[in-house]
């Protein structure tokens, strides 16, 4: 790998001042696509906030799935079909920051894309992947919520066998749609402050235009639609259940039927849906900036500019963070584990007795189905 000097010298080529795509080096200049010929360099202090900011995310990112992959995968309470998911979704989250943060921090350094070519490929092939995977992880998440609390009893039991199948599915398509620009259909080129790879969305033949509209439906509409007809009906069966409960304590002639173990294991089930509910709302306000953005750019219907498309990428990785974060909030069977072997991570009052309740009803609930 040659050596480059720091960004505050990286613009000046013959005794002029030259623009953001012309700063990359050499080798990789015929990767970069003439629309961003027109902007010119940003800012020294822009490559170090991204950086900084990039870091903290990548850290917290790390250390967080880390411990969600340790605690789900270490307490046989938690190894469960329906938990593989949970897990899965840690594991691309983790490996989308792995791949993804040293290389923008490093670049960023550099104030352009030092890696050469080939890494730049490889960078766009695994923030293509581990992304594609990380939202069909939730969208599994949220379609056993579905069958859980919708179907019920009447539902075909989550099989360790089928919880693994899914996941291969997911995995061998995700990987076939990131491969793609690899092989001729679209390309990864660097983007934005040339610190990144990605698809190239401005790309003028719609033969690789193509690529990024029907990918789009695979990575984004299919899940949103999915997503959005699983919770749907939650909520609905949530709401004809409360109103059952209401007319039965009429007819008993009591204030609630709170108490009742029925209505507890119940509420294990919705409280574990809006826990999956609220980290798919983080994600697609994560990734719909960016998904903005391509479609911008393959339809030309905005300027983008180098520092809003890096601000898009970046915000988008920042969903990483966020997984952790609920589940270790809201999931109660992960907060009493992780009581159990991080206590230091541990935090608000000791309700361990109700946890062993809930963890109990939970397991029933999936025992019984």
């Amino acid at each position: 790998m040659a050596t480059f000097n720091p960004p505050s010298f990286a613009y000046m080529r013959g005794g002029r001042n030259v623009s953001l795509a012309e700063s990359v080096p050499a080798d990789i200049m015929h990767m970069v696509d003439p629309y961003w010929y027109q902007w010119p360099p940003m800012e020294p202090i822009w490559f170090g906030i991204i950086g900084f900011i990039i870091t903290v995310l990548g850290i917290m990112s790390l250390s967080g799935n880390f411990i969600v992959i340790y605690i789900f995968t270490s307490a046989k309470s938690l190894r469960t079909p329906s938990n593989m998911f949970v897990v899965n979704l840690a594991f691309s989250d983790f490996m989308m920051m792995f791949t993804m943060f040293p290389p923008v921090v490093l670049n960023g350094f550099y104030g352009t894309w030092i890696m050469g070519p080939f890494w730049c490929e490889l960078y766009g092939l695994f923030g293509s992947l581990f992304g594609c995977v990380s939202i069909w992880s939730m969208t599994l998440i949220a379609y056993d919520r579905y069958c859980v609390i919708v179907k019920g009893l009447s539902r075909k039991p989550l099989t360790i066998t089928a919880a693994v199948l899914r996941l291969m599915f997911v995995w061998s398509v995700c990987l076939t749609w990131a491969i793609f620009p690899m092989v001729g259909w679209n390309r990864y080129v660097p983007e934005g402050n040339m610190t990144a790879c990605g698809t190239d969305y401005f790309a003028k033949d719609w033969y690789n235009r193509s690529y990024i509209i029907v990918y789009s439906v695979w990575v984004y509409f299919m899940p949103l639609l999915t997503i959005i007809f699983s919770y749907w009906h939650i909520m609905k069966a949530v709401r004809v259940h409360e109103q059952a409960m209401r007319e039965q304590a009429k007819k008993m002639n009591v204030a609630s039927l709170r108490n009742s173990e029925r209505i507890k294991g119940k509420s294990v089930e919705i409280k574990l849906a809006k826990v999956a509910l609220v980290t798919i709302s983080l994600w697609f306000l994560a990734w719909t900036p960016y998904t903005i953005i391509n479609y911008a750019g393959i339809f030309e219907s905005m300027a983008l500019s180098p520092l809003s498309t890096i601000c898009g990428s970046v915000f988008a990785k920042a969903n990483s963070v966020c997984n952790p974060i609920v589940y270790g909030l809201s999931h109660p069977k992960y907060k009493q584990v992780l009581k159990e072997k991080i206590p230091c991570l541990a935090c608000g009052k000791d309700d361990t007795a109700s946890d062993s309740r809930t963890q109990a009803t939970a397991e029933i609930s999936e025992s019984a189905a």
